[in-house]
């Protein structure tokens, strides 16, 4: 295949994006707003400097966070190419260090043939240390200890290090644990993934000569995305780049979102800081959004005080303005998302696969998920597990289950060791034949687990504690509230306190999901004042028998904000637009509003032609119902590009105003729009009809007989031949 010519490689480009392309060398930072191409930019540049340049494509390091990304780039650069650019080094930062140290392990004092540790087997070594130095592995969960960890290893902080920075019991546990981990790890010729790239830097800084070498071969160094580096690929490229000083970075510091994972924001905005001679050029023109959107992203991102100042535009016209609406509850949020998707499809022709809805947790979809599942409208979670899938929504189901039938074993064994009890897979098959032989449940087994020969003494004595412990929660439970129950059983069952004990990210959101699942329970007591925890477990069972469905290929997209990113769809919904759930309560305290301002900016720059905000004057998440604020972002819209709608007849406040002003909305004083959608909302959503066949989690089929006002219909079931009327958004009801 023929090299290209320049102008072959230039026609498809923008002006900035050209110049981008053609810098002659030296340090050069693409600004790569929203949108705006920088994936084409980076590889025409590639193949500019091999083409145009002479620079031999294994001279070129293109650096990309995704292993996806990083074929991408090399089937595009092909595309331009041919096979020639097979022999580049395209590849995530960890893939690179780990071809560097396959070369060069021996400097460092291990084999070449050294093992990488994935995640499960960081952990298993966490585990064996913490047992050598005799801790207590529930004050000090694996998890939380190797997170620390590997936060360590971001900031190029080895063990030594680490313990002069420690100002805490725990942290000083984990310098004791680190510096044995890493023992083992050498002792077994291995390294974890944050090794590779501190291994790498280490090799770069007590060997010159092999920093030297690799600066030579590398002549031209590209980074996609270089706000989300963290210290150790700051440094990592850095070293290498120093001498020839040919680093292109492309990112945008306004989609800098990911600090708790160890990213850096500084990275980006210190460049010119490392680089006083390094050519800036912004890419703004947008080919994604309409105009309405961007202007009004780049409305709300201007309110962050630190940042490199763009202004994304788009010649795809005006577009629809912004809608925000004002909801009295989670329900009525549901209730309108749902039904807006329905109107668009069936009034517009938009299809399930072209809207997504994004929120800032996980534990927001919940209800949602509840409505959707109701009504048959396909959804698929995209980064994350639907709400009744998630692993620790099954383990507290499983609990109940237990409570209400002592003889499931299958949510016995779940549960027994859930969690971490000492009873392991041996002691639970041991467990098991005694039950079969003697006839009776893997519960009523355990009380007698000192009768069980194959049993060692701590398992006897785990599995009689659990024994007495589930007793007492099912005496509990025969005269509490659901959720009573199911709070007793996530506290004295130690779920929870094994989870806080790990201090990660991923058990916080754990939490939050169960706390929802206990607002879950409370809904269902306010509901059924005679309800009882057979029935509720029975109404959730409805729910996750239909999840179990096979998925449709067109659905609508589910994702929490942080997994938007890199995404994009026609229409998106941001749900729970609120002081304190976004931006997020945990930010507020932290003073980390401008990266929740930039989860903002990337969660509308997301929508295509169709943006939608939604808020709740009052919401029920984690288990309490709190009245909110509507989120200081919302006040931050421009109030020409917003059309605003109050689907609740009451006098409410939003916080800091709205499309520039504070104020408030009376009764029926609604913009544009306002007046049918607070009409609807005394309207059953258009799911029932009359005539529809459905099925009630508790009383069975039955046909809709009758469609009232305020969300009731009318159901005669076919089981007794009752007629009852239901609320639709709390009752147990879908379509058949």
């Amino acid at each position: 295949m023929a090299k290209p010519s320049l102008d072959q490689l230039l026609s498809d480009l923008n002006e900035p994006q050209r110049q981008a392309v053609v810098c002659p060398g030296g340090p050069l930072l693409v600004l790569a707003g929203a949108g705006s191409g920088k994936t084409r930019v980076l590889t025409h540049r590639v193949a500019f400097l091999i083409a145009a340049q002479g620079v031999k494509p294994d001279e070129v390091l293109a650096i990309t966070f995704t292993n996806k990304a990083a074929v991408e780039m090399k089937e595009r650069v092909e595309s331009l190419l041919g096979p020639i650019a097979r022999t580049m080094w395209v590849s995530t930062f960890h893939a690179a260090c780990a071809r560097i140290l396959r070369k060069e392990a021996q400097q460092l004092g291990y084999r070449r043939n050294f093992t990488i540790y994935d995640a499960g087997d960081q952990v298993r070594v966490v585990k064996q240390c913490l047992k050598e130095l005799g801790l207590d592995p529930k004050r000090f969960p694996a998890k939380g200890i190797h997170s620390v960890i590997s936060s360590a290893k971001n900031r190029l902080l080895d063990a030594e290090a680490f313990g002069e920075t420690i100002n805490n019991f725990f942290d000083d546990t984990v310098a004791s644990v680190y510096t044995l981990y890493q023992k083992k790890l050498f002792a077994n010729n291995a390294m974890d993934f944050d090794d590779l790239l501190m291994r790498t830097v280490d090799l770069f800084v007590r060997f010159p000569d092999r920093l030297e070498h690799y600066q030579r071969g590398f002549r031209h160094i590209l980074v996609d995305e270089y706000q989300d580096t963290n210290h150790a690929q700051y440094m990592l490229v850095n070293l290498l780049g120093r001498e020839h000083r040919n680093i292109c970075v492309v990112g945008d510091d306004d989609q800098s979102i990911y600090s708790w994972r160890g990213a850096d924001v500084r990275n980006i905005l210190d460049f010119k800081q490392d680089y006083p001679e390094a050519t800036v050029i912004k890419l703004e023109q947008n080919y994604r959004s309409t105009q309405a959107i961007l202007s009004a992203a780049n409305v709300v991102i201007s309110n962050n005080g630190e940042r490199m100042s763009k202004d994304l535009w788009t010649d795809l016209g005006e577009g629809e303005p912004v809608r925000v609406t004002e909801v009295e509850d989670e329900h009525g949020e549901a209730r309108y998302v749902a039904g807006e998707i329905s109107r668009l499809e069936q009034k517009e022709g938009i299809d399930h696969g072209d809207i997504a809805v994004f929120y800032r947790v996980n534990a927001q979809s919940r209800v949602l998920e509840d409505l959707l599942i109701r009504y048959g409208i396909p959804y698929r979670i995209v980064g994350g597990t639907k709400f009744y899938e998630r692993a620790e929504i099954k383990d507290a189901l499983a609990y109940l289950m237990v409570l209400e039938n002592p003889s499931d074993s299958v949510s016995f064994s779940r549960i027994v060791n859930s969690p971490k009890r000492g009873i392991g897979a041996a002691s639970v098959a041991a467990l098991a034949r005694f039950a079969e032989a003697a006839g009776i449940s893997m519960l009523d087994a355990a009380a007698r687990a000192g009768d069980i020969a194959d049993l060692r003494p701590a398992a006897v004595k785990s599995l009689e504690n659990f024994s007495v412990r589930m007793a007492d929660l099912a005496g509990a439970a025969a005269n509490s509230p659901v959720a009573e129950t199911l709070e007793e059983v996530l506290t004295s069952s130690g779920y929870l306190e094994a989870l806080s004990a790990e201090r990660t990210v991923e058990a916080e959101g754990r939490i939050e999901n169960l706390q929802e699942f206990v607002g879950v329970a409370e809904e269902y007591d306010n509901i059924h004042s005679d309800g009882s925890l057979r029935e509720f477990v029975q109404e959730i069972s409805l729910y996750t028998d239909i999840d179990k469905l096979t998925e449709v290929e067109r659905a609508i997209t589910l994702m929490t904000l942080h997994n938007a990113k890199g995404l994009e769809f026609p229409v998106v919904f941001i749900i729970g637009a609120e002081e304190g759930v976004f931006p997020h309560s945990r930010s507020m305290e932290e003073q980390n509003l401008d990266e929740e301002r930039r989860l903002c900016y990337v969660g509308m720059t997301r929508a295509k032609k169709r943006l939608y905000f939604t808020y709740a004057t009052t919401r029920n998440l984690y288990g309490s119902r709190n009245y909110n604020l509507a989120s200081r972002f919302l006040g931050e819209l421009p109030g020409d590009l917003v059309a605003f709608e109050q689907i609740r007849p009451a006098r409410t406040r939003f916080g800091g105003g709205f499309g520039g002003q504070a104020g408030f909305f009376d009764e029926g004083e609604c913009a544009e729009g306002g007046n049918e959608a607070e009409a609807s909302l005394n309207e059953t959503p258009s799911f029932f009809n009359v005539g529809d066949k459905v099925v009630h989690a508790t009383f069975g089929e039955g046909v809709i007989t009758g469609v009232e006002r305020g969300g009731t219909v009318a159901v005669r079931f076919s089981v007794d031949g009752s007629e009852r009327k239901l609320m639709v958004d709390y009752a147990p009801l879908r379509k058949a």
